[in-house]
């Protein structure tokens, strides 16, 4: 049993060790994302093959070997279906799909872009069992059987039946007298938090940004979940108005027309108003754009709005600009400007997927 145990210990550490040594690709691919379950997301491993010696006469013949002339064909090509139209008898490459807990992809992803552990800030009172059995109840498993609880009701019965017989105290419990141990419901503060994911949708808004987007999405919310025991995401998207979609659309939904930064704000302060207030929730709202708005007195609304309304009431506000051939990349421009010494607010510039983890940390790097 210790040696299965430990086994298992080492391929675990081999398979972490492999997942480590490619995570910055995996930072810029959508690899992992098809992939994810609810606690887990399988991961693609070649097999490892253990170098041995193989016995055998060496000939001195085959790829490699002896001095050969120009155009002469090597010995064995084709056999295996590598240089030949046929197929191949010979085996292939084979790739291990691994479920590696999202818990410890997160572990990875801090360790890897040495990311603060985050501070919560709002807690609510859920209703959960806790930990410890004070009540009891009338049916159970054998194994929380209260044998003192038991033997007492009992005892009331014999005395009130006239049964009981103090020369000769014999209790036989029937199956009313059984008392079991049970978990009591009580209230507890738990920290909780809720992601909104904004995204402008206009035509400038092309396949490879919202690809952007939702890689860097993904990988927010594996960290903040490995953070906060209760999290819900929230996606926004937007060109001229603002409206709550379902993550399908959001990552594949595309408008035309202008953009008005604005309504998504305006959507985000009601739904942080009306159903996530700050008393109770950890909020982190993230804003995606190509950095166009289509008048800067809307811009003006919007940096108003961040200042008076968004930002005292969420843990931070995060907005990644995704460079496209049509955005001019004025919004980052104007809110740096505006919020240069807020460091509730932050901003990110992301050219290409090779800058995915270089946003990643500026947004989850100060560990509010």
């Amino acid at each position: 049993m210790f040696r299965i145990d430990a086994d298992r210990a080492r391929f675990r550490d081999i398979v972490r060790g492999k997942i480590r040594q490619d995570l910055r690709r995996y930072l810029s691919t959508p690899e992992l994302l098809a992939r994810r379950g609810e606690k887990t997301v399988s991961v693609a491993l070649p097999q490892i093959e253990l170098p041995r010696f193989r016995f055998g006469r060496n000939e001195g013949s085959g790829l490699g070997q002896g001095p050969g002339d120009k155009g002469t064909p090597v010995e064995g090509a084709g056999e295996n279906g590598m240089d030949g139209p046929g197929a191949g008898s010979a085996a292939g490459q084979h790739i291990l799909e691994v479920d590696v807990e999202l818990d410890e992809l997160a572990c990875m992803l801090g360790e890897e872009l040495e990311l603060p552990r985050i501070e919560p800030r709002g807690k609510r009172e859920i209703s959960s069992a806790s930990g410890r059995y004070r009540g009891v109840r009338s049916r159970g498993p054998s194994s929380l059987r209260h044998v003192r609880r038991t033997l007492r009701r009992a005892l009331m019965r014999a005395i009130c039946s006239g049964m009981y017989d103090p020369r000769a105290p014999l209790l036989l419990p029937v199956h009313d007298d059984q008392r079991y141990r049970a978990r009591r419901s009580a209230p507890r503060p738990e920290a909780s938090a809720v992601i909104m994911h904004m995204m402008d949708v206009s035509g400038s808004m092309g396949r490879e940004q919202k690809e952007i987007v939702r890689i860097q999405a993904f990988w927010i919310d594996t960290w903040l979940r490995s953070q906060y025991e209760n999290l819900e995401v929230v996606y926004i998207v937007h060109d001229a108005i603002a409206k709550q979609v379902d993550s399908e659309s959001f990552f594949h939904l595309r408008e035309s027309g202008g953009t008005k930064i604005s309504s998504a704000f305006d959507l985000c302060l009601k739904l942080v108003q009306e159903r996530y207030r700050p008393e109770d929730w950890n909020i982190y709202p993230f804003h995606y754009s190509d950095g166009d708005n289509w008048s800067a007195r809307d811009t003006e609304r919007c940096v108003a709005l961040l200042r008076d309304e968004i930002a005292p009431r969420v843990n931070q506000f995060c907005y990644g600009q995704v460079k496209s051939a049509y955005g001019s990349g004025q919004f980052k421009k104007d809110l740096d400007e505006a919020f240069e010494h807020d460091q509730r607010i932050v901003t990110a510039g992301i050219s290409d997927r090779g800058e995915i983890a270089q946003a990643i940390r500026a947004f989850l790097g100060k560990g509010r």
